[in-house]
């Protein structure tokens, strides 16, 4: 669709997510990067799901909804990438509902066996005017006829 990217340093696309990102083994967010921002961009989405939780628990499983992201924040210098999420930007941007109950960060826990986690990234031509607790699919429902670019990372984690 575009030059939208999102990467981590922490694993590779497909790869495995490091243990001390998992919910229940220090719940660390794993560092990502993001290139190729579209210049029209107004904010950034970043969704992670869980769609193996399926199987599992019967629905696919919301671990991080962040969205309001300002696309100066991370890519800065024509092209070079920047961490995407950190404490400097995390109070610049609005954090939505996981499906453990939580407005922040859920690591991968997977109940029963390996699982794909899917980080979703969508470069937006608006800012969301959402409340902080809304949910993945009232930021996907926002977003309806917003989406400039979106990509994807996915990366694994065994229980």
């Amino acid at each position: 669709m575009g030059n939208l990217k999102l990467t981590s340093s922490a694993f590779s696309d497909g790869g495995e997510i490091p243990r001390e990102c998992g919910y229940k083994n220090g719940n660390k967010e794993p560092p990502l990067a993001i290139s190729g921002i579209p210049a029209e961009a107004k904010s950034l989405t970043l969704i992670m799901d869980d769609p193996d939780a399926m199987e599992a628990v019967g629905k696919v499983w919301v671990h991080w909804v962040v969205w309001n992201i300002i696309p100066d924040r991370v890519q800065i210098d024509g092209g070079d990438i920047t961490p995407m999420y950190n404490s400097a930007i995390a109070a610049e941007c609005e954090l939505g509902m996981t499906d453990f109950g939580e407005v922040d960060y859920g690591g991968p826990a997977p109940p029963d066996k390996t699982h794909t986690y899917v980080f979703k990234l969508y470069a937006l031509d608006t800012e969301l005017d959402l409340p902080q607790k809304s949910t993945k699919a009232d930021v996907e429902k926002a977003m309806e006829g917003h989406i400039l670019e979106q990509t994807i990372l996915e990366g694994t984690y065994a229980p």
